[in-house]
């Protein structure tokens, strides 16, 4: 199975790329309506794209944000998502603090993906069972073949009813709260960015290989979405260049 990708020499140029596909995805909707709506992923990987994104011209005051997914820290850890974000999008793209919708992960885990789950429900006026439709979800995967937070053998990787959950994710001794894959997979588009040699061997079982999305969960999510672009560096795609 193939999706829509582009292979690019390095990091950089594929973060660009990736970050100039969401923005144009933006501005489609924004000429046609007046809000927007983009969820984000952390780690290292998307750091270059919200760089670059932050310094496009570009007016950010009707786009609102959302996480894909959070660790349960304060929002000023080092390894909180929000503060990635903060640091290279928000704050330099003067993007304004009530378009800001962040995940409250210094409360409680369960806590924290309720008031998450009822902020989703209240933006998008969601209807009971109803599912919110983000204009573009941005993502990536991990080495393990994980996406958002949803590692292998999470049983709510087979679930498309629910929308947020708190997990615990045992390889990381830590608790966090994710979107759920009837969020992921209701998003008009998704922009994968997938970058560095450790992502080679799961992005061409991801594209290639038998369906098995308790062992590789971006699997399922890619082959089931609506709409998914992916961008990779040189790296992450070498197995699938041919």
């Amino acid at each position: 199975m193939s999706f829509p990708h582009y292979i690019y020499p390095a990091t950089q140029q594929a973060a660009e790329q990736c970050g100039n596909y969401i923005l144009q995805i933006l501005r489609e909707k924004l000429a046609r309506e007046r809000k927007a709506t983009l969820a984000i992923s952390g780690g290292t990987t998307p750091r270059p794209m919200f760089e670059y994104m932050a310094k496009a011209r570009f007016d950010w005051s009707g786009v609102h944000i959302f996480w894909v997914d959070e660790r349960a820290v304060p929002p000023d850890s080092p390894q909180s998502n929000y503060r990635l974000a903060a640091e290279t999008l928000i704050r330099p793209a003067n993007i304004p603090d009530e378009n800001v919708h962040r995940i409250e992960a210094e409360l409680p885990p369960e806590e924290a993906a309720a008031k998450y789950r009822d902020e989703l429900a209240r933006f998008f006026g969601l209807a009971a069972g109803a599912k919110p439709e983000f204009d573009v979800i941005h993502r990536g995967i991990g080495p393990d073949g994980h996406t958002a937070s949803l590692f292998p053998g999470e049983p709510l990787i087979d679930d498309r009813e629910n929308l947020v959950a708190a997990v615990w994710v045992e390889k990381m001794k830590q608790w966090r709260i994710t979107m759920l894959p009837g969020v992921l997979l209701a998003a008009r588009e998704t922009a994968m960015l997938v970058c560095g040699a450790d992502k080679g061997e799961p992005v061409k079982i991801i594209f290639e290989g038998s369906l098995d999305p308790m062992k590789y969960p971006a699997q399922a999510l890619a082959r089931e979405g609506r709409s998914s672009v992916w961008f990779f560096d040189a790296d992450a795609g070498k197995l699938i260049a041919a």
